[in-house]
């Protein structure tokens, strides 16, 4: 392979200071340029990033300054078949994943749940609420949820938030035996019940 050797065809800084509230992912603007042997990694506080090789998930950095060498990047120097003297450019797509918390985040079911009640019969329930996430497996989350989206947002996941957050609700209610009288006022038993529910199931978005 051959690289043009002129000053300013390589990348030797790489970081993400993002400007948003909603931003997720973010995959660094490379340009089709190289990325120098050596270079400069800073990942701030709440992120972290992924190193994808032609597909393929890399090594993954949490908080910290770091020069990209071979023996900080085990799993990239296997995908590329580096040596230990190994000290030419590469190229990489580098992910920044928001480990951060992102808070009041809506949710509501967009049809009614038919629920049976003691008392009523079958009944016709909507809930409306909010939610909190943030991303604990910054490589599952890639892999499974944003893929090769360069600029992933907390919107284009609430979708599926919000169906698993209904789908556990129906289900605790209809097991809940709370009459839909006392519905209101448990809502903070049934918030509990939920959100236990919930848990299982996030982990395979890496959230």
């Amino acid at each position: 392979m051959v690289f043009d050797l002129f000053k300013g065809e390589f990348i030797d800084v790489i970081s993400w200071l993002d400007d948003t509230r909603d931003t997720m992912v973010w995959r660094f603007e490379r340009r089709g340029q190289a990325i120098k042997y050596g270079a400069k990694l800073t990942v701030r506080e709440g992120q972290a990033a992924v190193f994808v090789h032609e597909g393929q998930l890399a090594d993954v950095f949490g908080p910290g300054l770091y020069m990209l060498e071979t023996n900080n990047m085990p799993i990239m120097t296997t995908l590329q078949h580096w040596d230990h003297a190994f000290q030419s450019p590469f190229k990489s797509e580098v992910y920044f994943v928001s480990t951060t918390r992102f808070n009041d985040l809506k949710w509501g079911t967009k049809n009614p749940i038919i629920c049976r009640d003691p008392e009523f019969g079958a009944v016709r329930l909507r809930a409306f609420g909010t939610y909190s996430m943030r991303v604990a497996d910054p490589a599952v989350f890639l892999k499974e949820v944003v893929g090769t989206d360069g600029e992933f947002t907390a919107d284009e996941i609430s979708n599926q938030i919000r169906n698993v957050i209904v789908q556990e609700m129906s289900r605790v209610l209809a097991g809940s035996g709370i009459p839909v009288l006392d519905m209101a006022a448990n809502t903070a038993d049934l918030a509990k019940l939920i959100a236990t529910a919930i848990a299982p199931k996030v982990p395979a978005y890496g959230l």
